[in-house]
């Protein structure tokens, strides 16, 4: 089936189950702001109802002991230390943390709320911008999806950020790199998205000099708090973790722990609160892992100075276009080359191709349509069936062995988007906005 046939099915699919008039409501600035009141007003119910009992979900009882305790390893009874984060990442679980622990995971999910809001406004245009609806819409689709890891992790703060950053993109490129800067101060993956605008815009130095702006900024409020010296502890809280039973890289011991063969198992590591899989090389292929993601990252990012140069030379590039691809690609090589793998990864994907949609949805619904499904399957993943996974459930390997290929299937397109920009291809250019 080709592409075109694939989504005029999934188009008249849509049309059987979804009235013509309903459809027209749902894409308009009023229905849009129904839908996400409806998503986010159902995790907030979900929320306060957990902290009204005393209770959080996930890690956010891991964030809630954290402020509780001042952020203070000596006042911690064990568990992993809240410098596996950057600094700035402490600041919005302190703020959630000003009540006392009650209403901790309720002010936790509110932050998230109130960011998402501004970026489902950053990408419509407030709503003013029709053709993006549909791509609002993809975002809401998304966030319901991941809502059970994306408000109960610190990687749902970033998320928006990212995408408010990506919105602004070449245009504006001091503020985008600010809001990465300030993303990759709470959780290092923005660095990647960071990469890809400097690689692409005309005025690097800007680029360069936002993120000295910002990380003056954080040494500033580093040394003022007394915590100078554990600033840049994240880079090596987690270096000699072990390969995390979700990771891409992990599958082939996965499925030697599932068949019992090659004395492979899988154990939780208490100290970082993760499961992970031991077995015949999984030590060397751990710290394999490392180097490989900085290779994968610095070959993506020559293909997009390739893109960029090859592009302008045989006529001109849409940068916007380049740094959205570059982007997706960095991202997603970010995700597919770590050892860790974690299922709140995958909302490190949905940024680029929020904006993707809103600046070409025909070109960017296959990666939609991808990133749905992996979003799918890391729900059934967790909080629905980890359980089983972790205890050898085959069915379940199979689910997440499918995630990890969708996930390279992604990484391939991303990869060949951004040489079919630098080929210039017309297939690629003047598309414009489309639903």
């Amino acid at each position: 089936m080709s592409t075109e046939s694939f989504f005029s099915a999934l188009a008249r699919f849509r049309r059987r189950i979804l009235p013509e008039r309903t459809e027209q409501a749902l894409l308009t600035r009023k229905g849009l702001m129904w839908g996400f009141f409806g998503v986010h007003g159902a995790f907030l119910i979900f929320a306060l109802v957990l902290s009204l009992r005393g209770e959080a979900f996930s890690d956010t009882f891991i964030y809630r002991d954290w402020a509780a305790a001042g952020f203070d390893d000596a006042r911690l009874t064990g568990g992993p230390s809240p410098w596996v984060y950057p600094i700035l990442a402490l600041i919005p679980m302190a703020i959630a943390g000003v009540a006392g622990p009650g209403p901790f995971f309720f002010l936790w999910v509110l932050m998230i709320s109130i960011l998402d809001a501004v970026a489902l406004g950053k990408l419509t245009s407030w709503g003013r911008d029709r053709a993006s609806l549909s791509a609002g819409w993809w975002w809401l689709v998304f966030v319901f999806i991941m809502g059970w890891l994306g408000f109960a992790r610190v990687d749902g703060l970033t998320a928006p950020l990212v995408l408010i950053a990506l919105a602004y993109g070449v245009k504006r490129p001091f503020v985008a790199s600010v809001l990465l800067a300030i993303g990759t101060w709470v959780k290092v993956w923005p660095a990647a998205i960071m990469l890809a605008l400097f690689a692409v815009v005309r005025n690097r130095v800007q680029v360069v000099l936002a993120g000295i702006a910002v990380s003056a900024v954080v040494v500033g409020l580093a040394a003022a708090l007394g915590t100078l010296p554990k600033l840049l502890n994240f880079l090596t809280q987690q270096g000699d973790r072990g390969m995390q039973l979700e990771a891409t890289f992990t599958t082939p011991w996965l499925w030697l722990s599932v068949l019992q063969a090659g004395d492979s198992r899988m154990y939780m590591n208490t100290d970082i609160n993760s499961m992970q899989v031991d077995g015949p090389g999984t030590a060397a292929m751990a710290v394999l892992m490392q180097p490989l993601l900085i290779i994968a990252a610095l070959l993506v990012a020559g293909l997009i100075f390739w893109a960029l140069h090859n592009g302008n030379s045989a006529g001109g590039v849409d940068r916007t276009e380049l740094l959205l691809a570059g982007a997706l690609s960095l991202a997603t090589a970010f995700v597919v080359f770590n050892k860790v793998g974690s299922p709140q990864f995958m909302v490190w994907l949905a940024p680029a191709v929020a904006v993707g949609l809103a600046h070409s949805f025909r070109d960017w619904r296959v990666p939609a349509t991808m990133l749905i499904g992996i979003a799918l399957l890391t729900f059934c993943i967790y909080p629905l069936f980890y359980d089983a996974l972790s205890h050898n459930n085959p069915v379940m390997a199979l689910v997440l062995t499918a995630r990890n290929v969708l996930l390279i299937v992604l990484f391939c397109w991303s990869v060949r988007r951004l040489f079919l920009i630098g080929r210039k291809q017309p297939a690629l250019h003047g598309a414009g906005k489309e639903n």
